[in-house]
């Protein structure tokens, strides 16, 4: 198996922070996004999607969405559980992880493509070499839902020490990674929000984190 990485965009990070989580190691490639690798004919050939990451099974099949890789990985190894360890919360780690997916990631997904001038003609990933271009008004609604975001997280963290309860899990990973990519477009987490900070702390000291 090998990984088509890319080690400054987020999706990418959230596998490899899910792979260390569970000791995982894999062959990985660098595909440059920055630079439009990702949208060269050589790698629209293994993604025609454009997207990153993309695992690549044995038998030459590619999984090209960060959640299905993780989810993948999660039969194959069962231990540590990331995505909940019973029904009540396989359920609460799906509902928050696409919270922190649309407010978190996608909303500074929003912020960062309609203003990065690499970015200017291809506004929504995964459109493979179609030109879309940016809309200048998503970058006030991104950072609309990215307070949102926060609100969601300080609420959460009423509840127990990580985003989903007593364990980590694929939540905080991609709450992790969100952060992370809002830090890009200079939004951080507001100074009121102090359980927050305090779990951002402790979590990005995970060895994980460094993945």
């Amino acid at each position: 198996m090998k990984l088509y990485d890319c080690q400054v965009a987020p999706n990418p990070r959230r596998v490899r922070m899910f792979l260390a989580e569970k000791g995982i190691e894999l062959e990985k490639i660098e595909i440059d996004i920055l630079g439009g690798e990702n949208l060269q004919d050589e790698f629209l050939a293994i993604n025609p999607r454009g997207l990153l990451p993309v695992l690549e099974l044995d038998d030459g099949t590619r999984i090209d969405e960060a959640m299905a890789i993780c989810r993948y990985f999660e039969e194959v190894q069962p231990e540590p559980a990331l995505l909940g360890r019973d029904l009540k919360e396989k359920a609460i780690v799906t509902m928050r992880q696409r919270k922190m997916e649309f407010d978190g990631m996608i909303s500074t997904s929003e912020v960062f493509r309609n203003q990065h001038e690499q970015f200017l003609k291809r506004s929504i990933p995964g459109a493979g070499g179609a030109i879309i271009p940016a809309i200048p008004a998503l970058i006030d609604r991104g950072t609309q839902t990215l307070e949102r975001f926060f609100w969601w997280l300080e609420k959460y963290l009423e509840e127990g020490p990580y985003l989903a309860g007593e364990q980590f899990t694929m939540v905080d990973i991609t709450a992790i990674c969100a952060i992370g990519f809002a830090e890009w477009v200079e939004i951080y987490i507001p100074d009121e929000n102090i359980k927050t900070k305090k779990w951002y702390e402790e979590v990005s000291a995970r060895p994980s984190a460094e993945a």
